[in-house]
């Protein structure tokens, strides 16, 4: 058999696998638990797709913040410079399905929903916002918080959404050195101050004049990624982007 031959067998023969193992792991959507006829991301049945609301124009041009209508434009806050970053930009709204993916992924140690909500992400373009950072930084998790976890949501969203940037990730550099109460339990005035003090940096030099990409699952009030872009900023980097796969749309937040 020839090596064109060969090659022209390998799609049929990864067909057939992956028809296998829908057949003996058959896939279930992991908004609604509905039968799925594949097992390719996202696993997400009709209805499920239907409800996803993604991130679109027009929103703030500073934090992401989508608006009902006109055109893209700076918000009220991002006008007086409230926030540390330069900008930030979500792929999706923290509605279901996404939010209970989310909470699940957290909360319950469901790392499988991991694939789908990168699907989701290349799905959105919202990648395509983001120049191409030197180093990516996960936000961190404080090591207790990680050691009863296990993992950093983060971390691994780092990983999976941004595959061809992967040698870039540098968890190391940005540290949490306080614990704190969960932010989900706060308003938007005790997001801020419970995470005063909460991060430090490992190696300044390291971050002086890059171009950095600040990750994390939710921004809600931004407290937690603002947080950590006022400590960045202490390093004098180039810029501070921050992408997040989720965005609350609660206005009641602060």
């Amino acid at each position: 058999m020839s090596i064109t031959q060969k090659l022209g067998r390998i799609p049929l023969i990864q067909g057939t696998l992956e028809a296998l193992q829908d057949l003996l792991f058959p896939p279930y959507c992991l908004g609604c638990q509905r039968r799925l006829d594949h097992s390719r991301p996202p696993l997400l049945c009709a209805d499920c797709c239907q409800a996803l609301s993604f991130i679109t124009p027009p929103y703030c041009l500073g934090c992401g913040l989508p608006f009902a209508g006109g055109s893209s434009h700076l918000c009220g806050l991002c006008l007086q410079h409230h926030y540390a970053f330069d900008r930030a930009c979500s792929a999706l709204a923290y509605t279901p399905p996404v939010s209970s993916l989310l909470l699940a992924l957290k909360f319950s140690g469901q790392t499988t929903v991991v694939a789908t909500l990168a699907a989701l992400v290349r799905e959105s373009g919202a990648c395509t916002l983001l120049h191409p950072p030197d180093l990516i930084l996960p936000v961190p998790l404080h090591r207790l918080r990680l050691r009863e976890r296990g993992f950093n949501q983060a971390m691994l969203l780092s990983r999976h959404c941004f595959p061809q940037w992967r040698n870039r990730i540098a968890p190391e550099l940005l540290q949490r050195v306080r614990a704190t109460r969960p932010q989900s339990q706060l308003s938007g005035r005790q997001r801020r101050s419970n995470l005063k003090g909460s991060f430090q940096l490992k190696s300044s030099s390291a971050l002086r004049g890059k171009h950095l990409l600040l990750v994390d699952d939710v921004f809600t009030s931004g407290s937690t990624v603002n947080e950590c872009a006022k400590t960045l900023r202490r390093a004098k980097p180039a810029a501070i982007e921050v992408f997040t796969l989720s965005r609350s749309l609660d206005k009641g937040q602060s």
